[in-house]
């Protein structure tokens, strides 16, 4: 079960993974040897899934995105729709990836080097009767990408 302290840390983590235990011990009451035993134990259990860099927006700001959002067809099988859904998680391209409610069934964000390389991940992986319909939203401006989940309670 986790603590506070881990919950503390998780929270931090989000932020900034590269923090150092001396660093995060700034912050939690706990020196920082008994910090790394905790993120280490946070990682052997799966609490923390992954560690990954963001590249800087000055790397990526030329590239195209574009939310994909699409509908299934209406005969397609649940396991149909598993083979695509894994194809589509083993693709670069596709960044996020999410099944949804309402009158389309899945959405998924898409960073492609060009309309070139979009238009070929269209043509692999949605130009196909599994999908019935799509469309494609191409994003003008990002204003907030912050891939965090308050895990402590608010203190206010």
């Amino acid at each position: 079960m986790l603590d506070e302290i881990d919950l503390q840390l998780l929270d931090l983590m989000q932020r900034d993974a590269a923090r150092t235990a001396d660093s995060l011990s700034e912050d939690v009451p706990l020196s920082p040897s008994a910090i790394s035993r905790r993120l280490r134990r946070l990682r052997k259990h799966g609490w923390i899934a992954q560690t990954i860099a963001l590249p800087a927006a000055k790397l990526t700001t030329d590239r195209l995105q574009a939310l994909v959002i699409a509908q299934w067809s209406k005969g397609s099988s649940r396991g149909e729709r598993d083979r695509k859904l894994r194809a589509l998680r083993a693709v670069d391209e596709v960044q996020q990836l999410y099944e949804i409610t309402g009158q389309l069934d899945l959405m998924m964000m898409l960073n492609c080097a060009n309309m070139n390389e979009l238009t070929g991940f269209v043509e692999r992986h949605l130009d196909e009767p599994l999908i019935e319909r799509r469309e494609t939203h191409f994003i003008m401006r990002t204003e907030k990408v912050a891939p965090f989940v308050r895990l402590q309670p608010r203190r206010d």
